[in-house]
């Protein structure tokens, strides 16, 4: 499949090295022409530097026998003209990236007008994440989430029956014996995927993920499981007015909560103060303490940080945490704070890049995925049909020497749903069932790779 990016930014390399892991030609649009000579050698794609609103360089590259150009440049406007622009020279789908809250609500109008096929919204995105989590506590619908003849639980450890704390081998060791087995877990705001040679020590308030088939997985949940239980969330802090900061209050706003915003600029307060309804919104610096004191900080059920700065965020949400605030969520976009997050015990970590990343590689692989499902933010749930074409077709699982954020936790053969170890061996027409941390992604489309043809 040919592919063109315009933007050569966060998200437009993620996506480049994401997709060219597949059987895709990229070629990457930017107008920096340094950054594109240094880019052509290390990431081993095509290049082409200059303006991509331009039609003459469009059509230069043939953007006509492309089958999906991405516009993911650093504004708004510009990424839908130039969407258009392509469109116009015969590219077969667009997608672009839209930000601002101004455009809220008119989607659908602006496919039509700029003839564009798809919008992605990162801040969105994870608002959208965060308000899940905080308006229900389980993703799932009743906790459980349905993949054909298989399904996945998330429950907390502490409502498993008979439940003790102890090590992971323990707890999978009694999954097995009631033909389910332990798909993850997520603990300290992480999501973890174990693999054997991992021993995590669960403890009560930890999540976990339990796949099996439906039948089995329905019997624990209706045990287990308040099908009505709902987060108490009522009052909830955000520090940082910024996009994601103001389409978090309006989800919340709907859902009746009490929401409280800080934010340091004056004018961004002015604009957020216009365009809320029932927030609150504080002009100051969310990290100074006699503020936060001033403002019942630890009597809020909830803190998000979702300011511009990534210690930021996670210096809040430990403040919260230190505070006995109930849910500390944060947004950060460096993944090497990894280690970090588990031990400060955040609830909930996001990370738009990879959000977007996965929305995007969603829509252009399509054709290969049944479903795919986003959890706590950090994780995908996906579900394909192994074809003869897939470059995993006919080997045993334990061949394809998985990385340790991608894990194939269980297919359906028929009317058979399998727990796979690895010496099972996936044929054509199986329906696989993949975990993956949204962090490996280029993993999970390096197993997903096929043959010319399959994606078409």
């Amino acid at each position: 499949m040919k592919i063109a990016i315009a933007g050569a930014g966060k998200l437009g390399l993620r996506i480049t090295e994401i997709l060219k892991g597949g059987d895709h030609s990229i070629t990457l649009i930017d107008k920096d022409e340094e950054l594109v000579r240094r880019l052509a050698v290390s990431l081993d794609v095509a290049t082409v530097a200059g303006n991509a609103k331009e039609a003459s360089l469009l059509e230069q590259i043939g953007i006509h026998e492309f089958d999906y150009f991405i516009a993911v440049t650093d504004r708004d406007e510009k990424n839908l003209v130039i969407g258009a622009v392509a469109k116009r020279l015969g590219v077969t789908r667009v997608i672009v990236r839209i930000r601002d809250p101004e455009y809220g609500g008119q989607y659908r109008l602006l496919e039509e007008i700029f003839g564009v096929d798809h919008i992605v919204n990162p801040d969105r995105g994870v608002a959208e994440e965060i308000n899940k989590y905080l308006t229900e506590k389980y993703s799932f619908q009743g906790g459980v989430l349905h993949a054909g003849k298989a399904a996945v639980l998330e429950m907390e450890a502490g409502e498993m029956p008979g439940f003790a704390v102890g090590s992971v081998s323990g707890i999978s060791e009694s999954l097995k014996s009631a033909k389910m087995s332990l798909a993850a877990i997520s603990k300290n705001g992480k999501f973890i995927i174990p693999k054997c040679d991992e021993d995590y020590i669960i403890e009560k308030d930890d999540f976990l993920y339990i796949v099996g088939d439906r039948k089995y997985i329905e019997g624990l949940a209706s045990k287990n499981i308040d099908e009505e239980r709902r987060t108490d969330t009522k009052r909830v802090m955000i520090a940082g007015g910024g996009k994601v900061g103001f389409y978090l209050a309006r989800l919340l706003e709907d859902f009746g909560a009490s929401v409280k915003i800080v934010e340091i600029k004056k004018q961004r307060c002015q604009y957020l103060s216009e365009h809320l309804q029932n927030t609150l919104v504080l002009n100051g610096d969310a990290a100074d303490t006699e503020l936060l004191e001033n403002e019942s900080f630890s009597e809020v059920d909830t803190l998000v940080g979702v300011t511009g700065f990534d210690e930021e965020n996670l210096l809040l949400a430990l403040m919260a945490k230190q505070a006995g605030i109930e849910d500390a969520i944060a947004k950060v976009s460096r993944e090497s704070f990894g280690e970090l997050i588990t031990s400060m015990g955040v609830d909930m970590v996001v990370n738009p890049i990879d959000i977007s990343v996965s929305h995007i590689v969603r829509i252009i692989d399509g054709a290969a995925v049944l479903s795919s499902h986003i959890i706590q933010g950090q994780a995908e749930l996906v579900q394909i049909m192994a074809d003869r074409g897939m470059s995993l077709h006919g080997k045993d699982v334990g061949s394809l020497n998985l990385p340790s954020g991608v894990a194939i936790i269980a297919l359906q053969r028929g009317e058979t749903v399998i727990l796979p170890d690895d010496d099972t061996k996936m044929t054509e027409g199986d329906r696989l069932l993949i975990l993956s941390l949204l962090s490996e992604s280029f993993d999970l489309e390096k197993l997903l790779r096929v043959k010319k043809g399959f994606f078409a």
